[in-house]
């Protein structure tokens, strides 16, 4: 079948694409850069589209044009920057049922959440319900699938956080231990959507894929704890879920400069609500349940790299702080102290009117790139910022005044950890 797949390239979409493909039906991949698609897997066909942007059926059309089933994995977890809840979850999705219905698209799989009703506590939830409402008015072969925590070797909002969370040296500090959480290994949800598109699974159904029992976040996060080989944390400290609350305000406030925090509040509110489900209907369909989160995690051993990525992605709001006042305050210190800047570089060459120029030029310069890398679709330009910017101080500070390099202090030895700072950012920066 040809078959389109929504949110191609995310934690989910991509894995779906992956899994159709070997399954050998003919797949298009939807997101809104089709070069960043290309680069994930070439091997399948990619379209540039926002969806929150296709608000009417005949922007579909062209989409459409062949397709003969469509997989829905697009989602966004909280309205900010360019997402739209509204838009992504139900707006988009209720013209593209209608596209479906005039261009006979056989089957509908729509990848909803667990949790997902009209009178959820977060809008997330709600608006992914009306998307679902609106797949099971408009055509007749539709499936719902409702995941849990989906469990991939790729991690990103809530797979990261616990990550993060069991990445913490010696102590386990959590807010809320007791949060019940279901989990669903990345390649038995695809199995699952494989079989919904091929019709193995029957249409106008929908279910929760989910394993059978559930955990507590803070068995969760001590089960990962040993999955990435870390020391069982000395102490565990639950603390007070009042502390949650200018959390997700902060991450909320550096959503709003492109940071997908996961701890952002629609994060934190379901899983207070819980991340569970029913795995009965499944269990009906398959006649068994699907796997634990602990066979999950045996069938997928965690390697160097899924520990460096819960040490550095611990690390990263750490790293881009410190990379941005370090700039900040260059700059600022600069400006307060022009004169004293001006007169460490040489009479000779520079006249004073000159290197006045320079210094607060230089300044400047300093403080916008202390400033651009906290802009998240900024960052990684200026990183790169940073690292020219501070060759061309160690050029022109070893042509200018190569005594700098023997001073005491080390002004221009110390530019040399900040460009490899720099380049650290830049490689955790990596989009997908």
């Amino acid at each position: 079948m040809r078959v389109l797949v929504l949110g191609g390239y995310g934690l989910i979409g991509l894995a779906i694409v992956r899994a159709l493909h070997a399954a050998g039906h003919e797949v298009v991949g939807l997101g809104r850069s089709a070069a960043l698609g290309r680069r994930l897997f070439p091997r399948v066909a990619w379209r540039t589209a926002d969806i929150a942007t296709l608000q009417h059926p005949v922007a579909w059309r062209s989409l459409l044009d062949g397709v003969e089933a469509v997989v829905n994995a697009a989602g966004a977890l909280q309205d900010g920057g360019r997402d739209d809840l509204a838009a992504v979850h139900h707006a988009g999705i209720a013209a593209m049922v209608s596209a479906c219905e005039v261009a006979a698209v056989s089957r509908i799989v729509q990848i909803s959440a667990v949790g997902a009703s009209a009178d959820a506590s977060t809008e997330f939830m709600r608006s992914k319900a009306r998307g679902d409402a609106a797949v099971r008015a408009g055509v007749t072969d539709w499936v719902i699938l409702r995941p849990g925590l989906v469990i991939s070797p790729n991690a990103y909002g809530g797979s990261a956080l616990i990550r993060m969370l069991a990445a913490v040296p010696l102590v386990s500090p959590i807010a809320m231990p007791d949060a019940r959480v279901q989990t669903v290994a990345i390649d038995d949800l695809c199995g699952v959507v494989c079989d919904a598109v091929s019709g193995r699974l029957p249409a106008c159904t929908e279910a929760d894929v989910v394993e059978a029992g559930s955990h507590s976040l803070q068995e969760v996060v001590a089960t990962f704890r040993g999955w990435l080989g870390f020391a069982p944390a000395r102490l565990s400290i639950a603390l007070p879920r009042w502390s949650l609350a200018p959390v997700a305000v902060f991450a909320d406030a550096l959503a709003t400069l492109g940071w997908r925090s996961p701890l952002r509040s629609t994060a934190l509110r379901a899983l207070q609500d819980g991340i569970v489900g029913d795995a009965t209907v499944l269990r009906a369909w398959y006649g068994r349940d699907l796997p634990s989160l602990q066979q999950t995690l045996d069938a997928m051993p965690a390697t160097l790299q899924e520990r460096w990525f819960a040490r550095l992605s611990l690390l990263l709001p750490l790293v881009v702080a410190t990379l941005s006042a370090f700039w900040l305050l260059s700059g600022v210190i600069a400006l307060a102290n022009v004169e004293r800047a001006a007169a460490v570089l040489p009479p000779q060459a520079l006249s004073p009117s000159v290197a006045t120029l320079l210094v607060i030029g230089g300044a400047w310069i300093d403080i916008l790139l202390g400033a651009t890398v906290l802009v998240r679709p900024l960052a990684r330009p200026a990183c790169g910022g940073m690292v020219a910017v501070s060759l061309a101080y160690l050029v022109a500070g070893s042509a200018l005044t190569p005594a700098l390099w023997s001073d005491p202090l080390g002004p221009l030895l110390k530019v040399l950890p900040a460009i490899v700072l720099a380049l650290v950012t830049m490689a955790m920066l990596e989009e997908r």
